[in-house]
């Protein structure tokens, strides 16, 4: 089992920074492909960015791609999402977790399990 804490979001003006950690306990850490998720208000949880367990392999929704950068620090077990360039339509609440259905579609979130708390990205226009 893993446990994730979530940190790094808060409140930034269009076409600036910030960089997301998720912090993850549990020795199994490096085992799972991880994926970054975000949920707006009254809507659907959808996935933003995927990284292998060896960091290889990226991968990234449409909407971000060019913008955001997913890593991982497999001593440290800490997951990263760089987001540059944000947009008002960025905002939403970040989660981070670990894919425990690998027969499933990376990008749905039904792959995934063992949710943090998230952490809140807020764009000003």
């Amino acid at each position: 089992q893993v446990q994730l804490v979530e940190s790094g979001g808060g409140l930034v003006q269009a076409g600036g920074s910030l960089r997301l950690s998720c912090a993850a306990s549990g020795r199994t850490f490096s085992r799972y492909f991880m994926g970054w998720f975000r949920q707006a208000p009254g809507k659907v949880r959808e996935f933003v960015a995927g990284i292998s367990w060896s960091g290889d392999n990226t991968y990234y929704a449409d909407s971000v791609k060019g913008r955001f950068t997913i890593s991982r620090d497999n001593v440290e077990n800490t997951l990263y999402l760089q987001m540059n360039s944000l947009k008002p339509e960025d905002t939403a609440r970040y989660y981070c977790a670990p894919r425990i259905d690998s027969n499933s579609d990376y990008r749905s979130r039904y792959a995934y399990d063992y949710w943090g708390q998230g952490t809140q990205v807020t764009v000003s226009s």
